[in-house]
């Protein structure tokens, strides 16, 4: 029997008037969820990765459509500009958020667990390539249903 629990990605203060989303699937078969276009303010993507049963391991235990990767090095992708499917975009990039860190027992207790990366590279443009000065993995409260 599957688990689920949610992540929740913060993408701090992203360049303005660039198109940001979650992709769904993996290759060439993917489409971009929950876009948002930045105002400069934070961005938040929530999802529910799987979680497996009878796998040792927490990373590879990690499944769902928004899960990438082998199973000792799963991440997830926010697509950015061209690649969230902004098509007047100078930007076709891609920020992969590693999911390891994610302590086995947080997995197993629920709830939801998030993480801050920035939004904005050195270059100026949207934060691009593999997240790595970010802290990791935290348990947070639940998102208030909008009513």
């Amino acid at each position: 029997m599957a688990r689920e629990f949610t992540l929740r990605i913060i993408v701090e203060q992203p360049p303005p008037g660039v198109d940001f989303g979650l992709q769904k699937g993996s290759g060439s078969v993917y489409e971009t969820v929950q876009k948002q276009r930045s105002q400069g303010k934070d961005l938040v993507f929530e999802f529910q990765p799987s979680m497996r049963d009878g796998v040792s391991d927490s990373m590879a235990a990690l499944g769902g459509p928004f899960v990438q990767g082998p199973p000792r090095q799963r991440f997830v992708y926010i697509d950015i500009g061209t690649y969230a499917g902004q098509t007047d975009s100078s930007w076709s990039r891609r920020l992969k958020v590693p999911l390891d860190g994610i302590p086995p027992k947080s997995i197993a207790a629920g709830g939801v667990l998030e993480c801050r990366v920035a939004g904005t590279g050195r270059d100026g443009g949207p934060s691009c390539a593999t997240v790595r000065d970010f802290e990791g993995w935290k348990p947070a409260a639940p998102s208030k249903p909008v009513l």
